[in-house]
């Protein structure tokens, strides 16, 4: 190998892209030669001093990538299919809580239904179940009138 195919190898040879051949051909020719292990230091030197530099971003980038970045719009109809799926959800929640908390019909003097304490023993403490079985109304919980 000559120096000139060398020299024109070593900035592959300092960034580990030769292939074994390659990378051996040369390495045999700077056991040899002065010139261009030379070449190769200068170039070493060079590479750690640009390494070393502090590249200042622009006092105005952080604001121009920022301002680039627009949060993704939603269109009509995914808003639309939001809403009906909470309505869908909501409704088959109410289904379904009714036919697992069904509540017995008894007619009072009033002709209202009332529920005992009893039949809520599934709902857990201090859940709305709860809350609404402990409700009695002739004692007015609080109501005056």
């Amino acid at each position: 190998m000559i120096c000139r195919e060398a020299q024109e190898q070593l900035s592959a040879w300092l960034d580990g892209e030769l292939e074994a051949v390659a990378r051996a051909r040369v390495a045999e020719h700077l056991a040899g030669c002065a010139v261009c292990r030379r070449e190769l230091a200068q170039l070493e030197a060079l590479e750690a001093a640009l390494g070393s530099l502090a590249v200042p971003a622009p006092p105005a980038l952080a604001a121009k990538v920022l301002a680039r970045l627009t949060p993704p719009r939603r269109r009509w109809w995914q808003n639309l299919a939001l809403a009906a799926s909470l309505v869908v959800g909501i409704a088959l929640g109410g289904a379904m809580a009714q036919g697992v908390y069904s509540l017995p019909a008894t007619a009072d003097s009033q002709g209202a239904e009332v529920a005992a304490l009893e039949d809520f023993h599934d709902f857990p403490q201090g859940s709305l179940g709860t809350v609404l079985a402990s409700y009695q109304a002739d004692d007015g919980n609080g109501n005056d009138s």
